[in-house]
């Protein structure tokens, strides 16, 4: 989705289209505080982004052509879910990654389409129709060459990337732009003299892996347009996990706040484990921090739990290792996941991971 909370708000209130409208705390009411989550277009010009403080956007945008709203995230969740649905009238096979964001894999279609330009376009024009809000799509051949073209050609952009365009269009793009890459590793590659798709790719497999170890392989297939991953559906997941992860606009500095944030997360999960009469004999701690490096902790169980008290036991114990490493550089997402289930009559379940 193009601007999602704030192109909510402007479609909610027309008489913002025209203005700068920055979602997040006015910092005039809040002795400066606050972060822009979402800027509209209007906003962006300034220079406007998210995670930037709320006083740096005053001080970027006239008073007098400035909005700021105050996040509702209950609205955006159920515009959300609305999405999604027509997001399922093309395809079931639907990876939800944040309220706005979302992989299909429309090989096999609801709607008879064979034209995966096709599909793009119908989805977009039924999302703008029943909506009211724009959204880009990025259509092609795997899944990081369809998050490179949705972000393309913003807003209601449409990008169709062939396997036989995908390496000159990649050698096109500066590397701030290639997906997965954060500042820490375009710091790094620029040391090396790296600044576009065209000398990244020209750059030896082995030397990206001396310097950024796995990440290396990763960074080299997506130079030249391989992303092996698939499309997990939303319902395939579910299935087998119920976990809870948040991206965070600023990143997350202090061991108290994300001790905080996994205690939260373990209230949630104790309710929704126990709603369904599940045990989980495995807790998994997600963290990634500003460069998008991720790391995937598991701690298998001597006993199956379904409480707050030892899930967070679990959690903690899976955090303190890494937790000065990730802090230092900032947390971007945190996550708790539990797993490998017990239950007599264990059954698929339709779950939301991301719900509240």
């Amino acid at each position: 989705m193009d601007a999602f909370y704030a192109s909510v708000e402007m479609r909610d209130h027309p008489e913002y289209k025209t203005r700068a409208l920055v979602v997040g705390q006015d910092p005039r009411e809040h002795h400066g505080h606050g972060v822009v989550a979402t800027a509209n277009y209007v906003a962006r010009k300034y220079g406007v982004h998210s995670a930037m403080p709320s006083i740096k956007a005053l001080r970027l945008i006239p008073k007098q052509n400035l909005v700021f709203i105050k996040p509702n995230f209950k609205k955006y969740r159920a515009v959300s879910a609305e999405i999604h649905g027509i997001m399922h009238e093309i395809t079931d096979m639907v990876q939800s990654i944040s309220l706005d964001e979302a992989y299909l894999d429309v090989t096999n279609n609801k709607i008879g389409a064979t034209s995966i330009a096709q599909i793009g376009v119908v989805l977009q024009t039924k999302i703008r129709h029943e909506t009211g809000l724009n959204c880009s799509f990025g259509a092609t051949y795997n899944k990081f060459l369809a998050k490179m073209g949705s972000e393309y050609s913003k807003p209601f952009g449409r990008t169709v990337i062939l396997p036989s365009e995908a390496k000159a269009f990649l050698a096109k793009q500066k590397i701030e732009k290639f997906h997965g890459i954060g500042p820490k590793t375009q710091r790094k590659l620029h040391d090396m003299g790296v600044y576009t798709g065209k000398e990244l790719q020209a750059m030896p497999v082995r030397a990206l892996i001396k310097y950024f170890h796995r990440m290396g392989y990763i960074i080299a297939e997506h130079a030249n347009g391989i992303d092996l991953s698939r499309v997990v559906p939303d319902s395939e997941q579910n299935r087998k996990s119920i976990g809870i992860e948040r991206t965070y606009e600023p990143s997350i500095y202090s061991k108290q706040k994300a001790l905080s944030k996994l205690h939260d997360y373990c209230d949630s999960l104790e309710e929704k484990l126990q709603q369904r009469n599940f045990y989980a004999n495995t807790i998994v701690l997600k963290v990634r921090n500003t460069d998008f490096e991720t790391v995937t902790k598991r701690k298998k169980l001597k006993h199956a739990i379904n409480n707050k008290r030892e899930i967070y036991e679990a959690a903690r114990a899976l955090f303190e290792p890494i937790s000065n490493r990730y802090l230092s550089e900032g947390i971007r997402l945190l996550g708790v996941t539990a797993t490998d289930f017990s239950k007599a009559d264990f059954q698929a379940v339709d779950l939301n991971l991301f719900s509240d």
